[in-house]
């Protein structure tokens, strides 16, 4: 039976002598993102800023969205979120916050109304203050600090403390240059942004876990093999995996990006950035040789035995 092999077997490319370079270029590459978080900030969206809700029903029961969008965009409010929610023709108008308190808001309400006419029927109208905004703000951050902590808790118990505290690392790190990115290029940053931050998480995590799990059970086989020898065969061993969940992954996001519109292209921006071009590098590059550096070494189960020894692993 045929079978499509992106990889071939038993590759031997040695990935782990680059630790002296990625994680140099990974510490500067950290830096430079916490500077730019620091200095330029976030470009926080209506989820985080406040604004006007509004939720209405189009009156033939579809809704156009592009005519809509063009309407309120025309009518100079800043930024507009359009999203179909419900049954059809049922849609969710988000406009950033106006400044001139509550008596602008009301203002936009009225505006918006002006724009559609009598047609259509307002559901929902809602003013999303500075307060719960802060609040939304907390709480995904603390979402997210919570998550890397559950990861840290899981791993110490499934693998050794090493595993965990090298995939911690790595979710950091994966982190830390998303925000960067984020930053640098000031694309939106809501509530769908905190989403794509926990996938991004659960990816590298996955990703990382899969070659952890190898390289376990390298440990207890090898007890003579080098470390960077063990960690190499193990990389190469789900090298085929990994790289077809990358591509995988990156032909949808690509597709959510040419045509997933503007209601979720901050989204799709941040998981193509941290998928595309941090997870697997990190799974790779961060976490493996990461566990060099602290202290593990094969023979970790001396109940086993040991087995032969491969060749050495070479570029």
């Amino acid at each position: 039976m045929w079978h499509l092999r992106i990889v071939p077997d038993n590759t031997n490319f040695s990935f782990i002598r680059f630790r002296r370079f990625s994680f140099p270029i990974s510490a500067a590459l950290s830096i430079l993102s916490l500077v730019c978080f620091f200095s330029l900030g976030l470009n926080y969206g209506i989820d985080f800023k406040g604004g006007t809700l509004m939720e209405v029903r189009a009156p033939s029961g579809q809704a156009n969205m592009s005519t809509l969008r063009q309407t309120l965009e025309g009518l100079g409010l800043g930024e507009v979120q359009l999203q179909e929610i419900g049954t059809a023709g049922e849609v969710m108008i988000r406009v950033a916050q106006q400044p001139g308190g509550d008596a602008a808001q009301q203002a936009v309400a009225q505006k918006v109304r002006d724009s559609l006419g009598t047609g259509y029927t307002y559901e929902r109208v809602e003013v999303i203050g500075p307060r719960v905004s802060q609040e939304l703000v907390t709480l995904g951050t603390v979402g997210i600090f919570v998550a890397i902590a559950a990861i840290l808790v899981y791993l110490w118990f499934r693998f050794d403390w090493q595993f965990a505290v090298g995939a911690m690392i790595a979710n950091i790190h994966d982190i830390v240059l998303t925000i960067g990115f984020m930053s640098i290029t000031q694309i939106d940053f809501d509530l769908t942004s905190v989403a794509a931050l926990l996938t991004i998480l659960g990816y590298s995590l996955n990703d990382t876990v899969v070659i952890y799990d190898r390289i376990r059970e390298l440990l207890r086989k090898y007890k003579k093999m080098p470390m960077t020898d063990l960690l190499d065969l193990a990389i190469n061993a789900t090298l085929s995996r990994s790289i077809i969940t990358h591509v995988t992954v990156t032909l949808a996001l690509i597709a959510l990006l040419l045509f997933g519109g503007r209601a979720i292209h901050s989204f799709t921006a941040t998981m193509m950035f941290g998928v595309v071009l941090v997870g697997t590098y990190t799974s790779i590059f961060i976490a493996s040789p990461m566990l060099i550096y602290l202290g593990l070494r094969p023979g970790s189960n001396p109940l086993e035995s040991d087995a032969k020894v491969p060749a050495k692993v070479e570029a």
